[in-house]
């Protein structure tokens, strides 16, 4: 039997914060591993997508299928192609085809000419702003009966800095440098590191790309948080037989689109040059790079437990999901930088981590007023000490 009171607790909460920053550390250094040059020969970013992909997705399909988490319980049923399916299948797979367009997408970006740099702050903010319009939309449906605590709204406020650091410290520098004020070299920074960042927006396919990431993210959370937060009685608040049925129909989709660009080179003349790389990726199979793909694996089972963490709003999970992995990023960048002699992290990144201890110390006050126990009524005629006093 699922224990409501231990998925909803903090120390639950804790738990997953841990296997996904554990996980995501990993991630990282595995991505710098095969496509940074630390291994010889350098895989490029497409072969990388591709082998990961695979691993990534084969061990949360067999997780998903060996536990059998794809038994949803559902309020009610329906009826596809003969099948009796849950009603909530109607939604979930939905958002697993969102899922397979974040996936590749996040990778195309860093392809495609965009700054690296403002390609992943433009990924991770829009997740804490998404979050937060999720909750102002389903508190108006009446779908969320919580309100967001006015320490989340300041949690989304320093998350916000720290994912617009480099944004905002770069162009003060600049500024400096252009009146005399050597600040770049003191702090060993690259002046003018953002020209030409945002020419990206006059590319169509940059642009499309960044759109779908951004408008499949949008979904993917209100789905997420309509399945938390519609749970009636009788209906199972096990949020694994979600993951489970998003996963297949996530995989399944990948699948589809990765037959598609693979015949579409030839049956319709695409020339693109993610279609190249594509082509080049598919037969570039690695098994390391496969198993590397294990940890990947890992990102997406805690990401979904967190977005979708029972007693919190979106608000509190999208923060909670962001800047875990900025401080498992800026760990992994130690790692590299201690173990490979990799660069090491920036000035930038420091002033983003004071930022991000900032917000944790806000979601921190925020978790104890939620799970605060609610004083038990007075009877009736008796004064509370304190007033009495």
């Amino acid at each position: 039997m699922h224990d409501s009171s231990r998925s909803s607790s903090t120390r639950h909460l804790l738990e997953l914060c841990v296997g996904y920053f554990l996980s995501y550390v990993m991630t990282g250094i595995a991505v710098k591993y095969f496509t940074g040059g630390i291994r010889a020969p350098r895989m490029s970013d497409m072969a990388y997508l591709f082998n990961n992909t695979i691993g990534g997705n084969a061990l949360a399909l067999a997780v998903v299928i060996g536990l059998g988490w794809l038994g949803l319980k559902g309020a009610r049923t329906i009826r596809v192609a003969g099948l009796t399916l849950p009603a909530e299948t109607a939604y979930i797979i939905p958002s697993g085809v969102c899922t397979a367009i974040i996936i590749p997408g996040t990778t195309l970006l860093y392809m495609l000419p965009i700054s690296v740099m403002v390609a992943m702050v433009i990924m991770r903010a829009s997740v804490i702003v998404i979050s937060r319009l999720v909750d102002a939309v389903q508190i108006r449906q009446g779908l969320l009966k919580k309100q967001v605590l006015p320490e989340e709204n300041w949690a989304v406020v320093f998350a916000l800095l720290a994912l617009g650091t480099n944004l905002m410290l770069i162009p003060m520098v600049d500024l400096l440098d252009a009146r005399g004020i050597p600040v770049s070299s003191t702090l060993g920074m690259k002046p003018g590191a953002l020209h030409g960042s945002f020419d990206f927006v006059r590319s169509p396919l940059a642009m499309t790309v960044l759109i779908a990431y951004i408008a499949a993210y949008a979904v993917r959370l209100y789905l997420m948080n309509y399945f938390k937060n519609t749970r009636g009685p009788g209906a199972s608040l096990d949020n694994r037989a979600f993951f489970a049925i998003e996963q297949v129909a996530a995989t399944a989709t990948i699948v589809v689109f990765g037959l598609v660009a693979w015949f579409g080179r030839d049956a319709f003349g695409w020339s693109a040059p993610a279609v190249i790389a594509w082509h080049a990726g598919v037969r570039s199979f690695d098994l390391p790079a496969v198993l590397a793909g294990i940890p990947y694996g890992l990102v997406a089972f805690f990401s979904v437990f967190l977005f979708m963490f029972q007693g919190r709003t979106a608000t509190f999970a999208g923060v909670v999901n962001r800047i875990t992995s900025l401080l498992a990023g800026t760990t992994a960048t130690l790692l590299l930088a201690w173990i490979w002699k990799q660069k090491p992290p920036s000035l930038q990144d420091w002033a983003s981590l004071l930022f991000i201890l900032i917000a944790v110390a806000f979601l921190t006050r925020a978790e104890q007023r939620r799970v605060a126990p609610t004083p038990a009524p007075l009877p009736r005629g008796e004064v509370s000490p304190a007033v009495a006093g």
